[in-house]
Order: C-alpha cells, then structure tokens, then sequence
C-alpha cells in the first residue's frame, strides 16, 4: 500500500529542538486529559461493574488500585493510539500544528503505523535518558532525534503560509 503524499509537499528545514519541546509541552496536557478521562472510566465504570461499590472502596483505601497492570496497559495502548492516530493521518499532532511541525518521511509521505510504533517506544527512553534522545538534535547533522533516526523519519518546519487556501490580493 502506498503512503500518502503530505500537504503542503516541498523541501522543509528540520524542526528546532525548541519548536519540538513546545509541541511536546501542548501534546503532554493533552496525553495528561486521555489519561485522567480513561482512568476515570475503568475505575468508576469497569471496576464498579466488575467488583461493586464497597468492593471498590475497600480495594481502594487498601492500595490495591495502585499498581493496576490491566490499566496501565490501557493508558499505554491509549497513549500510543493518540500520536499513531495523528502521525499517520496528517503527520501532525494537535501540539505540532500550533508550533507548524510535522513527521513525515524524507520523500514528504506520512509515517506508517511501524514507523509510528518504533517512534513511540523510542520516545520513551529519549525522555527517561534525562532528554538526551531529544537533546541528540544539537549534535547530529541532520538534526534528527533518536525516534527520528530509529524510525526513518524525520520533523520539519512548516512556512507560516503552509495552509493557506485564499488566494492573495
């Protein structure tokens, strides 16, 4: 299957490490919101079902919610549909559009749903690694970042007039 073509397509320059944080920053109060309404959900609507009211507050009171594996798969598998959802569709999640920055591959299509995965489960031990995944851009010439380079990807920076359709007077 062929990956489809990005637009607006042309030659980009690589994002600034700047501009990717700031995206991360918007994209991490987002992330923040699915985990709190999913969270909600499976404890207040799954577990009440599953185990009962009192049976639920026993459970919490006592820790036992603490270390959930079932729901902290959810938040993962949730996680990861969020950025697959937006990298595969348009190359741009909601924080990277405010700040014009865009995945995509070197020939200007959208990552697939690999790509997407090796990002994602990159992105996690560029971030444990004190940022130094991240921080990566400063010192590689093309200015890619581990999820950049282990995907076959790379972000760019979209001109100010990327999106607009009106023509100029």
């Amino acid at each position: 299957m062929s990956k489809p073509l990005l637009t607006p397509h042309a030659s980009f320059p690589p994002a600034s490490l700047m501009r990717r944080l700031a995206a991360m920053f918007y994209d991490s109060l987002l992330c923040l919101a699915l985990i709190m309404v999913i969270t909600l959900a499976y404890q207040q609507i799954g577990l009440r079902l599953w185990y009962g009211g009192v049976q639920l507050q026993h459970l919490a009171e006592s820790g036992a919610l603490d270390k959930d594996p079932l729901l902290s798969s959810l938040l993962l598998c949730s996680l990861f549909g969020f950025f697959a959802l937006f990298w595969t569709k348009n190359g741009q999640t909601l924080g990277m559009q405010v700040w014009r920055i865009r995945v995509q591959n070197a020939d200007g299509t959208a990552i697939d749903l690999w790509q997407a995965l090796l990002r994602f489960l990159v992105a996690i031990p560029s971030l444990a690694c004190l940022g130094l995944g991240y921080l990566w851009i400063m010192f590689n010439q093309s200015k890619r970042s581990w999820s950049d380079i282990y995907s076959e990807s790379q972000i760019v920076q979209l001109p100010k007039d990327a999106y607009k359709t009106r023509p100029q007077a």
